[in-house]
């Protein structure tokens, strides 16, 4: 039991750099989509994580099996269907609120849990859940909330198909090699990526130099790196605490806009980090510190 408390802990600590890798990811994005249509980076980004994988895994990519190919596929469609969702919704809504909707996926996880399994999350993930929404909300809280446009409903879609990826990530990383399964995702995300950005952005192109260094960037440690670390991380944690962990990209990418963009920071934003620091603690450790050893011998259901 204790040494499963140690692998959990080292598991959301991998998560955590996760968070902070694409909290930078972030930053280079705004960047390099100046140069560059959102469907052909997603579609490069995971071509040159694809090929990198492929090099340095090609022995355990031999190994694939039928059914290692089911996961694959069902994990990358789920990843390709956030990441299109998410980019038709920042065409006709603002990015804060997309942050916000979008951000909505920490709370449908341990519900769609629920659902699947009917296996009821303990109240500390739910409390855990409904916090980090509350966070996330006052940290993007200079977006107009007011009305609800297409482009919202697309984040809100696209927040749904984030939360089933980290489902499906928890399901099948138990099953199939974390390598294997990182890159079956990737070639399934890669092949749908260049099928759509062709119907939709026309013939391919090679984008200017300055773009492809932060396409290398976003392929190698947003895409390559940071997938395969939470592939292989989800082996031994629960989907709610990926999905808490994992929201903290957005806490980590409004710091860095700080410090690199010299973007503002209010009150408001300090008080939504706090709430969202609070809900990994309360994930994390249930407030046990906080209770006699009586108490914390009771067993929990996590989702």
């Amino acid at each position: 039991m204790e040494n499963n408390k140690k692998k959990m802990l080292t598991a959301d600590l991998a998560l955590l750099v996760v968070a902070v890798i694409w909290g930078t990811g972030f930053i280079v994005t705004k960047n390099t989509l100046s140069g560059i249509t959102p469907l052909y980076m997603v579609a490069i980004r995971f071509l040159i994580a694809t090929i990198i994988i492929t090099g340095i895994s090609l022995k355990k990519i031999r190994t694939i099996k039928l059914v290692d190919l089911k996961g694959g596929l069902i994990v990358g469609v789920m990843l390709f269907l956030a990441f299109v969702t998410q980019t038709i919704g920042l065409q006709s809504t603002t990015a804060g609120k997309s942050a916000f909707l979008t951000g909505t996926n920490v709370v449908m996880v341990p519900f769609i849990i629920w659902f699947i399994y009917k296996k009821r999350p303990d109240v500390y993930a739910i409390l855990a859940a409904v916090l980090c929404f509350i966070g996330v909300g006052l940290l993007t809280a200079g977006a107009e909330m007011s009305s609800l446009t297409p482009g919202d409903i697309w984040a809100l879609t696209c927040a749904l198909f984030f939360a089933l990826h980290i489902i499906t990530t928890s399901i099948y990383s138990k099953k199939i090699d974390p390598t294997v399964l990182t890159w079956l995702q990737f070639m399934v995300v890669t092949i749908l990526a260049f099928i759509s950005a062709f119907i939709f952005e026309g013939p391919a192109y090679m984008p200017a130099q300055s773009t492809m260094v932060g396409m290398l960037f976003l392929g190698v440690f947003s895409t390559c790196i940071a997938f395969f670390i939470q592939t292989t991380a989800q082996k031994y944690t629960t989907a709610t605490h990926a999905a808490i962990i994992l929201s903290l990209e957005s806490m980590f990418g409004t710091v860095l806009g700080i410090i690199v963009l010299h973007e503002p920071f209010t009150m408001i934003m300090a008080l939504g980090c706090s709430i969202i620091l609070i809900a990994i603690i309360t994930a994390e450790t249930g407030w046990s510190f906080l209770r006699t050893k009586k108490e914390t011998g009771k067993e929990k259901i996590t989702a």
